[in-house]
């Protein structure tokens, strides 16, 4: 089965399990063995968990706008004193730290997209430490992820220039619900309705970063997107769901897209790029060029 649609996955998920069914289609488009699918994603895993452990406090970004903040999250969630807990703060952190890393040249992970790097590990990694999980179950989650953002990159956009940072960060939140209700033992109905749900809380985010480079607001937007994962995830295991089907809303994501103006889709203009200090960090960058 190609995974073409939500509402195909979760017509496939009610007899099967999702893993086998995406892996199946995996192997299948790619002309790929069993085997070979589960390396290649085994090591996509394990180099999105040296990205999180190889965080370095110190950089700073070339602008000077980004670089510490995951260290200072992290040291308050430990601090006891966090109006959500250590465990929300450390979520908060890993999304923080993957943001900055990617802003600061480190090597990371796109998930999709080098600007929504933090949404994915800050959901999963923590969650793998608090209840022990390994890394084989691990990978099983990003291929429902996978399948997720696959669906909507063909259905709509992962891209900011061409759809908003709903493309993005919109993206990686509805990849990273969907995967933590399969970990959390959701149905396939479940996990489709998790990542729509993330979808419309996100819908029309703009892409308007400062002088165009992926660091303000980008950054904090990671760690915005992984809320709204969880609490997305948290909602469709309850048994809620979006009452506009997973396909309309990814549908109503490019419509939106496509509408967006030209100014808040990446080109470092309007919103927040477009801003006084946004165009003052502009004009220094532009400088520093010559």
């Amino acid at each position: 089965m190609a995974i073409e649609s939500m509402a195909l996955l979760m017509e496939a998920g009610k007899e099967r399990d999702l893993f086998d069914i995406i892996l199946e289609s995996d192997c299948r488009e790619r002309g790929a063995t069993r085997g070979d699918s589960l390396s290649r994603m085994s090591m996509l895993y394990a180099a999105m968990r040296r990205s999180g452990e190889g965080y370095d406090p110190s950089l700073r970004s070339g602008s000077g706008m980004v670089g510490g903040d995951g260290a200072r999250m992290r040291a308050y969630a430990a601090s006891g004193k966090t109006i959500c807990g250590e465990y929300i703060g450390s979520v908060l952190a890993q999304a923080l730290e993957m943001g900055e890393s990617n802003a600061c040249m480190k090597c990371i992970v796109a998930a999709p997209t080098a600007g929504s790097c933090g949404v994915l590990p800050a959901v999963l990694l923590p969650y793998q430490v608090r209840e022990q999980l390994d890394d084989e179950t691990m990978v099983r989650a990003l291929y429902i992820a996978g399948a997720v953002g696959q669906i909507i990159a063909e259905k709509a956009s992962i891209a900011g220039a061409a759809g908003g940072c709903q493309a993005e960060i919109g993206t990686a939140s509805a990849m990273g619900a969907a995967a933590l209700c399969y970990l959390a033992g959701g149905d396939a109905q479940a996990v489709c309705h998790a990542a729509a749900i993330a979808i419309k809380s996100l819908l029309g985010l703009v892409c308007d970063p400062i002088a165009g480079l992926v660091e303000v607001p980008c950054v904090k937007r990671n760690a915005a997107g992984a809320m709204i994962a969880m609490s997305s995830a948290e909602m469709a295991l309850a048994g809620i769901r979006s009452a506009v089907p997973p396909d309309e809303v990814i549908a109503a994501m490019r419509e939106v897209g496509d509408k967006m103006d030209v100014s808040l889709r990446e080109t470092g203009i309007g919103g927040i790029a477009g801003t006084p200090f946004g165009q003052t960090i502009a004009g220094k960058m532009a400088g520093q060029a010559l």
